[in-house]
């Protein structure tokens, strides 16, 4: 059975994530989605909430795995016993600090590989950041993250303008 680790912060999942786990998912039959419970991005939903979001977007996804993890990635890889990390490339911009990243992986555990994945185009543009931005801004969000996701993004955004 070929495992794979794909982590990110996922605040929120978008269909640009949910693109690469699927296509993820023709090429490893167990897909792990390791939420990072990194505070220094200051992110919108705990990872709790986050962790909630994936299950709900992935409930039809058979060989699909969340979980939250804090620490160094490479160990949390070790210990799932995966063979590769997912890693997905928007742009060039992208590609030198996962290139960064994967060498440094490598260093610490040869045996794990970092396969980059570039998203289908109809995706190649979304973030989280930028989905949350324009839902901020009053936006319409369709089409960038799931309906259930939307909700939870805009009733989060509704509370914590209230602050």
């Amino acid at each position: 059975m070929k495992k794979a680790l794909y982590p990110g912060t996922f605040d929120p999942v978008t269909y640009g994530h949910l693109d690469l786990i699927k296509r993820s998912l023709s090429i490893f039959d167990k897909i792990t989605v390791a939420i990072a419970n990194n505070l220094q991005k200051a992110p919108l939903f705990s990872a709790i909430e986050r962790k909630e979001m994936l299950h709900l977007a992935t409930k039809n996804l058979e060989g699909v795995e969340v979980v939250i993890f804090d620490g160094l990635l490479i160990k949390l890889a070790q210990s799932l016993c995966v063979d590769a990390i997912v890693r997905g490339l928007r742009a060039v911009s992208d590609f030198e600090y996962e290139l960064q990243i994967a060498q440094i992986n490598r260093r610490l555990c040869p045996k794990i590989e970092t396969v980059f994945m570039i998203p289908s185009a109809q995706y190649a543009y979304i973030s989280s950041s930028i989905v949350k931005e324009v839902a901020a801004f009053g936006g319409n969000i369709k089409g960038f993250v799931p309906a259930e996701i939307e909700q939870k993004l805009l009733a989060k955004l509704n509370t914590s303008s209230k602050h």
